[in-house]
């Protein structure tokens, strides 16, 4: 086979007919290496861009409230951004949808300096989660097209890190520059400008796009009405956490380092955690593993409430916190694919997908309403809430419906942050019953 040439899988490797469609220039790994470095400058982007924003709405005194409904503009254009996406891609092809978003999300980070507005913020919020969610479809279907079912468990955790790492980074990187002027949105629009780079340097023809069709709320209700609560909540949670956690920290009056550290702490804690929860869920009945993390998620929201913001307790309760909020959305997937058919695994996870969609949505708009109504500590009063009404419901679950057995488990898979419905078909096959 000539040097360059593009790979075709085997017969038997179960990967998807039409073959890994980017320049492998030697092996897959570095196709996905590639893949996963342009992942990573627009997740930094997306970091940088949240604490920039939440830092700068309280320097422009935007108001509780009302910096809720801007943050929630992001999550409601990334749940409409897949079906965007999908028309996109279906008339002009991967690589040009990936090189058109990542130029208007590169404009929209950069015009927020320009049009210093709650309605425009809220505008430009809503077209950049609109883009990156057709950015991540793009990958995602990349990434899907080149793994086995001997390979998408290793696919995802990989896709994880480098989503929690990029976000990590660029939540560090407000340090660089005073919040209040232009470089950090500068530096933001850059980092995803920059990530069409490596993706446009090996990708050549597109894969198919396979999107799952999701399975009605009715019928996910009646099989596994756990999965779908924990879903809706941690996306409620998670919407609220990360929308709103600059702004509060910033409103409390922390340095942009103490700022930066707050926000960075529960990103750091859902990778340092990810796979000692998904470890524990494997071997124990994962409703057992749901209650314990959500019973410390909801303390090390509470606990803030006794000590100060920003100190080194209250960086680690956030360490604590991300480490047990972000992995109960993995757990929700994982529990979900314990009571449906092989078949139906797909589509339910991308119903998840878009229920945590709404609920982050939710967010941070009851987060700000509710600090501006009652007090800024109504910020974990959310995050206790949220995740108290996922233990008691598992408690009640306990009660009312026997678990089912660990030997029946499907294998725990960590769930990308904000990963779109797409990612769902990177998820290995439960165990056949």
């Amino acid at each position: 086979m000539a040097s360059g040439a593009v790979v075709r899988p085997e017969p038997g490797d179960e990967g998807l007919p039409g073959g890994p469609l980017i320049e492998p220039r030697g092996d897959s790994f570095g196709a996905v290496r590639s893949l996963l470095v342009g992942v990573a400058l627009a997740m930094s982007c997306n970091g940088l861009l949240r604490v920039a924003l939440g830092v700068r709405a309280e320097l422009e005194d935007f108001g509780l409230a009302v910096t809720g409904v801007v943050m929630a503009g992001y999550f409601l254009g990334f749940l409409f951004g897949t079906k965007a996406a999908e028309h996109f891609i279906a008339s002009v092809g991967h690589i040009r949808v990936f090189a058109a978003l990542s130029s208007v999300g590169s404009a929209a980070a950069v015009l927020h300096v320009v049009w210093i507005h709650p309605a425009s913020w809220t505008l430009l919020r809503f077209a950049y989660g609109l883009c990156l969610a057709g950015i991540l479809v793009t990958v995602e279907s990349w990434l899907n097209d080149m793994a086995t079912n001997a390979t998408r468990g290793r696919m995802l955790s990989r896709y994880m890190i480098v989503t929690m790492g990029g976000i990590g980074v660029g939540q560090l990187m407000l340090n660089l520059a005073d919040p209040g002027g232009f470089k950090l949105f500068v530096v933001s629009s850059a980092l995803i400008s920059f990530a069409l780079v490596p993706v446009a340097l090996s990708a050549s023809t597109a894969p198919p796009l396979v999107v799952p069709e999701p399975i009605s709320l009715r019928e996910l209700v009646k099989v596994v009405p756990l999965g779908l609560l924990t879903a809706f909540w941690v996306g409620v949670s998670q919407g609220c956490l990360m929308g709103l956690g600059a702004f509060y920290a910033a409103s409390e009056g922390l340095s942009n380092t103490r700022i930066s550290l707050f926000v960075v702490s529960s990103m750091a804690g859902s990778v340092a955690f990810q796979w000692l929860v998904g470890s524990a869920s494997d071997r124990v009945p994962r409703r057992y593993v749901i209650l314990v993390v959500a019973v410390a998620a909801a303390g090390s929201a509470g606990l803030h409430l006794l000590v100060s913001v920003g100190s080194a307790l209250s960086l680690l309760l956030m360490f604590v916190h991300g480490g047990s909020t972000f992995p109960l959305y993995s757990l929700a997937v994982a529990t979900t694919a314990d009571s449906v058919s092989p078949a139906q695994l797909t589509g339910a996870s991308a119903s998840l997908v878009r229920v945590s969609g709404v609920g982050a949505v939710i967010g941070p708009t009851l987060g700000g309403f509710l600090m501006a109504a009652i007090a800024s500590w109504a910020y974990f009063g959310v995050l206790i809430v949220c995740h108290a009404v996922i233990a008691l419901y598992v408690l009640y679950r306990m009660f009312t419906r026997p678990a089912p057995p660990v030997a029946e488990q499907g294998m725990f898979d960590p769930w990308p942050l904000r990963a779109s419905a797409v990612a769902a078909n990177l998820l290995r096959r439960p165990r056949l019953r």
